[in-house]
């Protein structure tokens, strides 16, 4: 049938699950819009009130929900303003495509109105990025683009479409089988690649390490949440006896309440993690890049004692240290591979020894005001009055870290933050995409007052679409991240650190039409928290805590990960 290229993009679209998208008219893709309008009861289209927000609700909506998230831009300013969020999914390999409209063709390269080279600027940001400058592409691009954002390390790629391409007709064959690699090869597409087989000789000297093992230590990264293998990996745990720590990225891929969990491990983990790998004599790492705020200083890091490494993505082995054994490909296939054959370990005295660090080194903060909250008060009411079961999201600072530290994670998906490219406006956006994705759930974003004065524009956005989800300001007047880091190495000068601001987030929220409450002591604590979380529609909360509390532990740069600082 003859569909013109806004008709096949659709059309496309259904075909790959898309309910829903995130995005911003403009004139360069206003071809796609006429047809979003025209099946706005298949594709429900939120409107952000910014680019970089609809970016950062397909990333949380992909987060949350495994699926790939979708956004939408216009050409020039549009799709430069979604470039932050396109960075921030491919630091955290997450899952989205990025639809950007452009000039006609014939206007290309001539520095047309709204005219940029949206694939030159993101081509170091993307799994791959396309521009159709043929109608015949455009499905099969598409489809290619859905296929590579899931396949493997997951990942964001853009598709960029000339305004002409939306307009001109094609005859659409909706899709029956995968493209061959001729076809592939003849469209300049990427290969689909084939899974990798994992030599039977490494899971053998996988086996062989662990059963020799008296300590080990097993730790877990996003990839473990994006291969969808946390019960292969407690299945593992069990039999390895092991204590387990989880990234920023892979809070609740194992249950927290678990006595094995241990925390965080490496800038802001836990005294008990960081004992853990001191004694170890079996590092086991799954789906984590060792990024430098885990390691911190990579010639001190587990020196003395063997590394398995589990990751689909090769280029992460000895990129950031060097590991004793390789083990390429899906983890989810390599955990089953290693339960189907490993025998029931028994590590007592270990296990023993972890729990004695947990009751010597508790997660614990003093008071400053004696009538005022605490970043551990706030999450300890939070996670009693949500009884652990919601979806939390965070922007990025102190409050992201108070988060991962306080609130007990028991499920995979349910920790939505920036973690590799740490991006302060990201939790806003991302919390309407969760809450979107999962409509049944309680989803509340934790912001820092910073990192809130960069997004607060879209509460506009959850008071149009009604979205029933909690912003939570930890309102301390600070950079707070910042300034910690200013007191221990910049002799307490603090440049541009203190905000001070005059903002009245009651008066705010509510001039956009969302109903807001605040909170300054720790007896309005509960009350004010029990009753935000039981509205059925947008809140805002603005908790005020004093300037001085600080994360801890606390590793400093170039010190060993073993060796957290307690105190201040």
């Amino acid at each position: 049938m003859q569909l013109n290229g806004a008709e096949i993009l659709i059309e496309c679209l259904k075909e790959q699950g898309v309910d829903t998208v995130f995005g911003y008219p403009g004139g360069a893709i206003l071809n796609v819009y006429d047809e979003l309008y025209k099946h706005s009861n298949e594709i429900r289209h939120i409107l952000t009130s910014h680019e970089q927000g609809a970016s950062h609700a397909a990333d949380g909506y992909a987060r949350s929900s495994g699926k790939t998230g979708v956004c939408i831009a216009t050409s020039g300013p549009g799709a430069t303003n979604l470039v932050t969020g396109i960075a921030t999914a491919y630091m955290d390999s997450i899952p989205m495509v990025a639809i950007t409209g452009n000039v006609n063709l014939n206007l290309l390269g001539l520095d047309s109105f709204q005219e940029v080279d949206i694939t030159g600027v993101t081509m170091p940001i993307t799994k791959h990025n396309f521009i159709v400058k043929k109608i015949e592409y455009l499905a099969d691009t598409i489809r290619q683009a859905f296929r590579i954002a899931q396949e493997g390390r997951k990942g964001p790629v853009l598709i960029d479409v000339p305004k002409d391409i939306t307009g001109q007709l094609y005859e659409f064959t909706p899709a029956t089988k995968a493209l061959d690699e001729a076809q592939q090869e003849a469209m300049h597409l990427p290969i689909s690649k084939k899974p990798v087989e994992v030599k039977a000789s490494k899971i053998e000297r996988a086996l062989e390490l662990i059963s020799k093992s008296k300590r080990p230590f097993v730790y877990t990264g996003g990839g473990l949440l994006a291969a969808e293998a946390c019960d292969e990996l407690k299945t593992l745990v069990e039999k390895i006896d092991a204590p387990v720590s989880c990234s920023l990225m892979c809070q609740g891929g194992f249950d927290q309440a678990d006595d094995r969990y241990m925390g965080m491990l490496g800038m802001h983990g836990t005294k008990t993690a960081a004992q853990a790998l001191k004694h170890c004599d079996l590092f086991l790492a799954v789906g984590t890049r060792f990024s430098d705020r885990v390691i911190c200083n990579a010639n001190l890091f587990a020196r003395h004692c063997p590394i398995i490494q589990i990751d689909i993505d090769p280029a992460e082995f000895n990129k950031n240290i060097d590991v004793t054994l390789k083990l390429g490909g899906d983890a989810k296939q390599i955990l089953s591979l290693l339960n189907e054959k490993l025998e029931q370990q028994n590590h007592k005295e270990w296990i023993e020894q972890i729990k004695a660090w947990k009751k010597e080194y508790p997660l614990r903060q003093e008071a400053i005001d004696p009538n005022g909250v605490t970043p551990q008060m706030l999450f300890d009411a939070l996670n009693e009055l949500t009884k652990s079961e919601a979806i939390i999201a965070t922007e990025v600072g102190q409050h992201q870290m108070w988060a991962a530290q306080f609130y007990e994670f028991r499920h995979p998906r349910q920790f939505i933050t920036s973690g590799g490219l740490g991006t302060m406006g990201f939790g806003l956006g991302a919390a309407m995409g969760a809450q979107v994705a999962n409509p049944d759930k309680k989803v509340i974003n934790i912001a820092g007052d910073g990192s809130f004065h960069m997004n607060c524009n879209e509460l506009s956005t959850l008071a149009k679409y009604q979205i029933p989800m909690m912003e939570l300001v930890v309102d301390n007047s600070v950079l707070g991240m910042v300034r910690q880091w200013q007191k221990l190495f910049y002799d307490n000068r603090f440049s541009q650190t203190t905000q001070d601001k005059k903002t009245d987030f009651v008066k705010l929220a509510e001039a956009f039409g969302v109903k807001a409450f605040e909170i300054h002591t720790k007896d309005e604590l509960i009350p004010v928290l029990k009753e935000a979380l039981s509205l059925k529609e947008p809140v805002l909360v603005a908790c005020h805590i004093h300037r001085d509390f600080n994360v801890l532990p606390m590793v400093p740069a170039g010190a060993s990960a073993e060796e957290p600082i307690l105190e201040m």
